[in-house]
């Protein structure tokens, strides 16, 4: 069974840590460089953009990189490019970590939204798990059918294979990883469940099991939760990383987070594959999981 720190510890532990991984190495003055791919084409989705961060002294010699496939791209590494203002900034919270020595080479393959990204972050198997009815009231309010098959395809047929064609990668499974927050939490989940040959696990940030943004319904829950017990693997099993905070739409969260942890427990997930955060009186914002980012990148990228 896993074992958690209760909320109350975790939010007076939280500051040391964070204060902990700042203090082990300054802020670097050179996080790296970004490639930008624009346009980027595809025959299953709408040609999006493409950002590839590369560490500081990439390439090194003889190094195979892991590497991380993240969602809402545009809200990674600049602020001015950020949706709300506010950027992740990942590249150098993984230059820090890194030159602690607390992850393995890694590079950001951080993959831009579209105005299609509610259906392409909606797992489309849950979805019509539901009932015609659940599903109608859903699409009134965010509109349009799942197309998170096709866009995980984009990026397991097409997207990985340039990555890993053009860059010093290890393709492996367990070099290959997919994060997201709130519903690219959702669809990281997702990709890691369909794609166990390809993805090691994932990072899920602020998960929207609701799906609505109107009404804190269980009905997607349920669905997730029967998706679940179909296909969580009994080896080999993907390492999965949840959080989520107590204030604004994180609030509506600590229930489903119940559920669907009574389902890894039952498939024997344990800490080391499977780790849940609470966070109490954190929003739902990219601020937020700035802050988070060193705790499931060490859980997934740690040497």
């Amino acid at each position: 069974m896993a074992q958690f720190l209760k909320p109350r510890r975790w939010a007076a532990a939280l500051p040391l840590l964070l204060a902990l991984v700042a203090a082990d190495s300054p802020n670097p003055t050179n996080p790296g460089r970004i490639e930008h791919l624009g346009d980027f084409p595809s025959r299953f989705v709408k040609a999006r953009n493409v950002d590839v961060w590369l560490p500081d002294g990439y390439p090194q010699p003889g190094t195979r990189y892991a590497v991380l496939y993240m969602h809402d791209g545009q809200n990674l590494f600049d602020p001015k490019k950020a949706g709300y203002g506010v950027a992740w900034e990942i590249d150098s919270t993984l230059a820090v970590l890194g030159q602690q020595g607390k992850v393995r080479p890694c590079i950001v393959v951080g993959i831009w939204n579209t105005e299609r990204r509610f259906p392409e972050y909606t797992p489309a198997k849950p979805y019509y798990a539901m009932s015609a009815a659940q599903r109608t009231q859903i699409e009134l309010e965010r509109p349009g059918p799942p197309l998170s098959d096709d866009y995980l395809k984009f990026i397991v047929r097409e997207l990985k294979p340039y990555v890993d064609q053009h860059f010093p990668t290890s393709p492996r499974r367990a070099d290959t990883f997919v994060a997201g927050s709130s519903m690219g939490g959702l669809i990281s989940l997702y990709a890691a469940l369909e794609y166990p040959k390809v993805f090691g696990g994932a990072a899920c940030f602020s998960t929207h099991w609701p799906l609505s943004l109107k009404a804190n319904s269980p009905a997607f829950t349920s669905a997730i939760v029967q998706y679940l017990g179909q296909k969580l693997p009994r080896r080999r099993k993907p390492k999965l990383y949840f959080d989520y905070g107590s204030a604004t739409l994180d609030a509506w969260y600590e229930p489903h987070r119940l559920r669907v942890d009574s389902v890894l427990r039952a498939h024997h997930y344990g800490p080391g594959t499977w780790q849940t955060r609470s966070f109490p009186g954190a929003p739902h914002n990219e601020a937020a999981w700035k802050k988070r980012t060193p705790l499931a990148l060490q859980f997934l990228l740690r040497r």
